[in-house]
């Protein structure tokens, strides 16, 4: 059964445009694109002496979290060599089926490198995107469609800390976006089969300096059954027609100062007809009702007591979870009103980056340090913690066909219930 917190017609969108079957998780965010899937019969410890189905060692040290469809897990990493990799591993044993080079990277900081954005896939096919602007479709057997780069398409990403958003698919389109501080930030829709354009939306913005910046990646709406792709960065929030690229509605107002430093980095949330935003730096959570234009989309709730630089939050029975990764928190709050259901601390020795996972009534969500948490959804309670090590660790942990795929800095771990 659909989650109850997922709009129908959304639903209905994904399921039309993917064969992907609802045990996989076909994009960073999931089934759902809201860090939610409808599955049952999941592990509640994340340990490898107890209930490891297999691990794989993975070169170099990636943010971008693995997506598993058809019985394949497609992850994309950076070798010692700086090659750009896509990997496909089987699902049930996490025997590399094939591996294949989309290019090189040429940059990198303490703070990340050009393997952030993850992949995405639809069951038949896979896409692979990485911050050199390198983008590339394969079929599940591994043979090349097609590959392009989108900074020699359209100009150099000028965005301080490199590039990390990932590809949406839905619609029927792949969406990228490149929010960056150049002066032609856009959304672009590309035809998945054949990598070619099918429209260049300009996303103007007043935003000063870095703030014109976002790591986000666009997340689908369907407020009224109409599809729509919604962005945040340059200190606004907005929804684009889905066929068109059309700006439909536009909230600013949360960087009331200018402040120049105020980067983007978490995805927005769409539940139960509202969108959750994140402001960065200790800025706001909004709650922003979701409609067809500018004059019935609103903040309906704002509130600082809560805040998210990193983490996106996950929705999971009409409750929006939000980690605080600086302050090792995680909040259950109302999406409708923004008021707190309840909280609890997470005994971590380091931040979060990771976003959380919600599935079969659970949480899991992961550490930089590698620590690994498993709770309960209803009531702040931690059913698990087991220290998997290998930081940094910045994926969020993928569940799909009974399994639990947890990503760290140097390998891939498959759980299961014994």
């Amino acid at each position: 059964m659909p989650h109850p917190g997922t709009p129908r017609a959304l639903l209905l969108a994904l399921i039309l445009c993917s064969p992907v079957f609802a045990g996989d998780w076909p994009q960073w965010r999931g089934p759902n694109l809201n860090g939610f899937t409808d599955a049952a019969g999941l592990p509640d410890k994340l340990d490898p002496a107890t209930n490891l189905v297999w691990s794989m060692p993975l070169p170099g040290q990636v943010s971008a979290s693995p997506v598993v469809a058809g019985g394949k897990v497609f992850v994309s990493t950076i070798d010692d060599n700086q090659k750009l990799l896509a990997i496909c591993l089987d699902d049930q044993t996490g025997k590399p089926l094939w591996q294949k080079q989309i290019g090189s990277a040429f940059d990198s900081n303490e703070r990340n490198n050009q393997g952030s954005p993850s992949p995405v896939t639809d069951g038949k096919n896979v896409w692979f995107y990485f911050g050199s602007g390198d983008l590339a479709a394969f079929d599940a057997a591994g043979k090349p469609l097609w590959s392009r780069n989108i900074q020699k398409d359209y100009g150099e990403f000028q965005i301080k800390w490199l590039y990390a958003s990932s590809p949406l698919l839905f619609d029927g389109k792949l969406y990228v976006q490149v929010l960056h501080s150049g002066d032609d930030s856009y959304l672009l829709a590309i035809d998945p089969l054949t990598g070619k354009t099918l429209w260049k939306q300009a996303r103007t913005n007043d935003a000063i300096a870095e703030s014109r910046e976002s790591y986000a990646t666009p997340i689908p709406a369907s407020p009224n059954g109409k599809p729509e792709v919604v962005l945040i960065g340059g200190d606004a929030v907005t929804a684009h027609d889905a066929e068109t690229g059309r700006e439909l509605w536009r909230v600013t107002g949360y960087n009331a100062r200018k402040n120049a430093q105020w980067r983007s980095i978490a995805s927005v949330l769409p539940i139960d007809g509202m969108i959750i935003a994140c402001a960065p730096q200790r800025g706001p959570v909004l709650g922003i009702q979701d409609g067809p234009d500018t004059a019935s989309a609103r903040v309906a709730w704002s509130t600082q007591q809560i805040t998210s630089d990193v983490c996106v939050p996950l929705a999971m029975d009409h409750s929006a979870y939000v980690l605080l990764g600086e302050r090792r928190k995680l909040v259950c709050i109302d999406p409708t009103t923004g008021k707190q259901k309840w909280s609890g601390s997470l005994p971590s020795d380091s931040v979060f980056r990771a976003s959380p996972t919600g599935a079969d009534g659970k949480i899991y969500c992961i550490s930089e340090s590698g620590d690994a948490f498993v709770l309960a959804a209803d009531h702040f309670q931690i059913l698990s913690q087991t220290s998997l090590g290998g930081s940094p660790c910045h994926a969020s942990i993928a569940v799909a066909d009974g399994r639990v795929f947890v990503r760290t800095g140097d390998k891939i771990y498959a759980f299961a219930r014994k």
